[in-house]
């Protein structure tokens, strides 16, 4: 069988990419992590919004893109290469449901396990959500209240932030081998020293089957995929980025860097997903 992606894919993740490289690239990036709080960029959103992100699970007669969740999936490994933030999976799975979440006027955030992102920014918050305390973050592009009351992940969130933490996780990854190729030490660079080239190799085969299995997961739609899928993609994106820091040495662990923000991230997403717990419960019980 052919598992590769179809060229019409291929398509959407390079138009993705590239979209989020002009508006959402490393300046911009950088701005927001250096502001004073975080922020939520209507303007970006909106942006989003009418590139179809929002929208592209809905059917076509509503308005919307008429793809499927694997497509989904595909766009979401971009947006969590490109660390965009915002309460992107709620609102993408508010379309259709809440109106204005579709064209980007209506931000929506929902709690996933006992956490609820982005509070203050959201126009509309779903689900049940008592007690709301604000909780420091580690990532500083995520803003987090704690909060009771809160239903269990929907295997479609758990799935699509799975599909960010891939995204991130091929991103350090790329970061590791670029610095290996371009640092020197002793005369020639360091990506033929045989600790990094190990690091670099660990780093590749995690990410090729977690996007196995990501991918695998969209097109069953099986909640035990999506939970082996969640645990293979917090794993790729945590460990890569710890390795990663590793492959860049003391300028790794700096705040110039953008390794950091990509483990900070990887920690917040992994209990947003739905926490490896809840994940490792249910495969047990598949068993």
């Amino acid at each position: 069988m052919h598992f590769q992606l179809t060229e019409e894919q291929r398509a959407l993740r390079d138009g993705t990419r590239e979209l989020l490289t002009g508006r959402f690239g490393r300046e911009a990036l950088r701005a927001a992590v250096d502001a004073d709080a975080p922020r939520l960029d209507r303007e970006l959103w909106r942006e989003l919004a009418e590139a179809g992100l929002f929208a592209l699970c809905l059917p076509e007669a509503d308005g919307g893109v008429g793809l499927g969740l694997p497509d989904a999936v595909v766009v979401f490994e971009e947006v969590g290469r490109a660390l965009v933030p915002g309460p992107l999976v709620a609102t993408f799975l508010a379309a259709g449901e809440v109106p204005g979440a579709a064209t980007g006027e209506t931000v929506v955030t929902s709690p996933y396990n006992g956490l609820l992102p982005w509070r203050d920014a959201a126009d509309v918050v779903r689900g049940a959500a008592d007690g709301a305390g604000p909780l420091a973050s580690a990532d500083p592009l995520t803003p987090l209240h704690q909060v009771t009351g809160a239903g269990p992940v929907p295997w479609r969130a758990g799935l699509l932030y799975a599909a960010e933490q891939l995204g991130s996780a091929g991103r350090t990854l790329d970061m590791a081998v670029q610095h290996a190729r371009e640092r020197e030490q002793f005369g020639r660079p360091i990506g033929t020293f045989q600790a990094v080239k190990h690091l670099c190799a660990d780093m590749l085969a995690r990410v090729e089957l977690a996007r196995a299995a990501v991918y695998a997961a969209a097109v069953t739609g099986d909640p035990v995929e999506v939970a082996a899928a969640r645990l293979l993609a917090d794993e790729a994106a945590v460990r890569g980025a710890r390795d990663c820091l590793q492959v860049h040495g003391g300028m790794g662990f700096t705040w110039e860097a953008d390794v950091h923000l990509h483990l900070k991230r990887a920690w917040v997403r992994a209990e947003l997903g739905g926490g490896a717990r809840s994940a490792e419960e249910l495969l047990a019980g598949a068993l």
